[in-house]
């Protein structure tokens, strides 16, 4: 029998005493429910009338407390448990949701290679180069899907991903000629009439539930991009030591290199447009923006009056500080610090020191906002 005592005294040793005893409380009241003390039927009643603060003794059985110390483990063991169920759950609602939508994108491809690439190819509307050039790889890409989904149906993720990493390349040769993809259908609607009254009447019918065929052709980098989130959340809720992990591991790799692939391509795409508006804005100046890595020496016979483009820095993450020019003096010096970058403005004219730094400051500010 071991019997505790605990009295009142100063507040600070109160309030200890009353956190001790709420947890000393709920050991005991286990240890009462696996058997009675000597005291018996009294020492069960003293416990369940106890007021914090006036407590006044307690009694535990020993045989009592040495079986309740082996509760820690029980619950550790099934905490272990649940979370392993709940990563199961997780697993298998993302690898349900996976599949479903793989049908709807199979679903929406389809409506593009039935409704024009196949009755195109038969009719001849389109020469094959350019039909090849508007569509691409779709066919393959909808092969590869086709081929993922009933791999998907069956349960076979790990050889389902195999498979379907093969395939990953045609996302960025995709990515790569969907511009001139869009350009070359732009041309066909503006010059060939026959095309553009097919195209019409195709876009018309409910299937396509009001889209456009410039709607449905960025389609495979849309799932890309949905695929990494898909197969990230799947890795994450696989146990390492199960056979799918090192493949699930895998396509996560391989999905974020292609798609760091497209990105590229949409940044390069997107700084090339930025520097033809910098050309319009330099407009009646005699300065070009050229986009190719090589300088233009001053003494050049053509190229005396271009910009070379360098490099191509990202607003969003640079940091700008006036080194000098404070204060009114003559002109001064700016320092744009990116991540990885560190470049230096200067000018003799103070108006154009201040109108660099407030002018980039906006900018950086809106872009982070």
């Amino acid at each position: 029998m071991w019997e505790t005592e605990l009295f009142r005294g100063n507040s600070a040793f109160n309030e200890t005493a009353d956190l001790m005893l709420g947890l000393v409380s709920l050991m005991v009241f286990l240890c009462l429910m696996q058997g009675p003390c000597a005291h018996g039927r009294e020492c069960r009643r003293k416990l369940l009338t106890t007021v914090p603060g006036s407590f006044t003794s307690l009694c535990i059985n020993p045989d009592s407390a040495m079986s309740a110390s082996s509760l820690p483990f029980v619950v550790g063991a099934n905490t272990v448990e649940d979370q392993r169920a709940r990563w199961e759950r997780k697993r298998s609602r993302t690898a349900k949701e996976l599949l479903e939508t793989e049908y709807k994108y199979l679903e929406q491809l389809d409506l593009v290679l039935t409704y024009f690439v196949t009755i195109l190819k038969a009719k001849g509307t389109l020469k094959p180069a350019v039909l090849e050039t508007i569509f691409g790889p779709l066919e393959s890409l909808y092969s590869a899907s086709h081929v993922l989904s009933l791999h998907l149906e069956k349960g076979n993720l790990g050889q389902g991903l195999e498979i379907f990493c093969q395939s990953l390349d045609l996302y960025g040769h995709y990515a790569e000629n969907l511009e001139q993809a869009n350009k070359t259908l732009k041309e066909q609607v503006n010059k060939n009439k026959s095309f553009r009254k097919f195209k019409k009447l195709q876009e018309t019918r409910p299937q396509f539930q009001g889209r456009e065929l410039e709607d449905l052709l960025p389609l495979p980098l849309q799932r890309l991009h949905q695929y990494k989130h898909f197969f990230r959340d799947l890795l994450e809720n696989t146990s390492p030591d199960t056979a799918n992990y090192q493949k699930l591991a895998k396509t996560v790799k391989s999905v974020y290199e292609v798609s760091q692939w497209v990105q590229d391509i949409f940044d390069k795409r997107e700084n090339s447009l930025q520097l033809l508006r910098i050309q319009k804005l330099l407009k009646g100046q005699k300065t070009q923006v050229l986009t190719s890595a090589k300088p233009c020496h001053p003494l050049h016979l053509l190229n005396s009056n271009k910009l070379s483009c360098q490099a191509v820095y990202p607003l969003h993450q640079c940091s700008v500080d006036k080194v000098f020019g404070h204060t009114w003096s003559q002109g001064g010096l700016l320092s744009l610090s990116f991540p990885h970058k560190t470049l230096l403005l200067m000018t003799s004219s103070q108006q154009e020191i201040n109108d660099w730094y407030r002018s980039l400051t906006a900018a950086v500010r809106q872009l982070k906002a």
